[in-house]
């Protein structure tokens, strides 16, 4: 039969052990959103130079006519 020290000493590097756990886990939640932010935040610039783009053509193009 282990002892009392030894239980709580089984217990607490369990204890640790699930603490681990959940910051190893929420690290990558973290990771996750911020690859999401930063995919987010290239899908809003590429839309803004396509934005850009256009209307340099349409200037160049009412230049042209006028």
């Amino acid at each position: 039969m282990p002892s009392a020290k030894r239980e709580r000493h089984l217990v607490l590097l369990a204890l640790a052990g699930v603490f681990a756990a959940g910051a190893l886990s929420a690290c990558s939640t973290t990771q996750d959103k911020a690859a999401a932010h930063r995919a987010e935040s290239e899908r809003i610039l590429e839309a803004r130079e396509k934005r850009q783009q256009q209307k340099k053509q349409e200037r160049k193009h009412d230049k042209e006519k006028g």
